[in-house]
């Protein structure tokens, strides 16, 4: 799914995030549910530069019941750059267990956002940020005495096994996928943090798992490619954007969800707006793989599913590939999520459907 999502990323490069235009619809939905009692909020957040942290600070931002917000993450960022006057952000690894002690003083909820996905580092060490340091932020919100934590999961965590239904409620086991390592460290760290949490009863947990995440920050304050790539990057997404270039048509449905949704959805968690636990969270409506490639101007070829998915087991069975191979097992079963849960205890819906999502990531300037 996830090279889907790239090229969604490729063709939206270069243009606008469109932040001002999007205040007015934050603070219209901050007005439903600003009959909560919570007030004068401190709310530590790792990871604040991403997809998620673009879709949720904004709404931290013009919420008066949030005081004050500290964000750490291991890259320069500047918030105020972004109208965010509310943050402090510290520069800090989620792998320094006290340099997260020190950061989360006096915050009541803290949401770990901070994941990686891929990139160029080892497996061990992306291991030790997403799984140690997954640990770490819990550990340290309950050596601050922080009353809530709130934690992006996956729909990755339920794995591509066969026998999951298609439309699968939070009551489905979430079980280590046979070969994506992002989808096998999604379940192992809702397990660990279930028997973390067992041992503080006075920790409210909350877990989100939504599905791609779109919008128009989709890469957050990330480079899509090292600079020397940039301007090729650019390039691909132009022609990507004008020729309806011929794509062998993805064998499974997907679900979508807009980055403002996500926003809305932690910000729920951050106010105690339902009880805690695990959540689906995800866009109405699902499109096809043939569906998808013609929103982003490309032309479906189809091709047996059956064939497909044996293909794509294969490519991510293969002893010796490189990591990303392994996001072959994303197409070789549906992963779709029933998020009524959400909808009746959090009191969320969703403002994007997940046409709409994949349409205002490709549309907004």
């Amino acid at each position: 799914m996830h090279a889907l999502q790239a090229m969604c990323i490729i063709v939206i490069v270069g243009r606008e995030t469109g932040f001002a235009r999007r205040v007015d619809r934050w603070r219209v939905r901050l007005e439903r549910i600003s009959a909560m009692p919570e007030s004068n909020l401190t709310v530590a957040l790792t990871g604040p530069t991403g997809t998620f942290g673009f879709g949720l600070v904004p709404l931290l931002q013009a919420d008066e019941r949030i005081a004050r917000v500290v964000g750490i993450a291991r890259r320069p960022f500047d918030g105020n750059e972004h109208g965010w006057t509310k943050m402090t952000y510290r520069r800090g690894d989620v792998r320094d267990l006290a340099a997260l002690e020190e950061a989360f003083q006096g915050a009541e909820v803290v949401v770990h956002l901070a994941f990686m996905i891929t990139g160029a580092a080892s497996r061990e060490t992306i291991r030790q940020i997403n799984v140690q340091g997954t640990l770490n932020a819990f550990r340290a919100a309950v050596a601050v005495g922080a009353r809530r934590f709130v934690y992006a999961s996956s729909v990755a965590a339920y794995g591509f096994h066969r026998d999951n239904p298609v439309g699968m409620s939070e009551d489905w086991p979430a079980r280590p996928a046979a070969h994506l390592f992002y989808a096998q460290e999604k379940a192992e760290i809702e397990r660990l943090l279930e028997q973390e949490a067992a041992g503080h009863v006075g920790l409210e947990v909350y877990l989100l798992r939504p599905p791609i995440v779109l919008g128009p920050d989709v890469v957050g304050a990330k480079n899509v490619a090292p600079g020397p790539l940039a301007p090729l990057v650019r390039l691909l997404g132009r022609v990507v954007g004008r020729v309806p270039l011929p794509v062998i048509t993805p064998p499974v449905p997907v679900q979508f969800i807009h980055q403002e949704d996500v926003g809305q959805a932690f910000l729920l968690c951050i106010l105690g707006a339902g009880p805690p636990g695990v959540y689906n969270i995800t866009g109405d409506g699902v499109l096809s793989g043939a569906q998808v490639l013609r929103e982003l101007g490309l032309t479906p070829i189809p091709a047996p599913a059956r064939l497909l998915r044996a293909a794509a087991r294969g490519v991510a069975a293969l002893p010796f590939a490189p990591p990303f191979a392994g996001w072959a097992e994303a197409i070789t079963h549906p992963a779709i999520m029933d998020a009524s849960k959400a909808k009746q205890e959090l009191g969320w819906r969703p403002r994007y459907t997940s046409l709409e999502a994949l349409r205002d990531t490709l549309t907004t300037s």
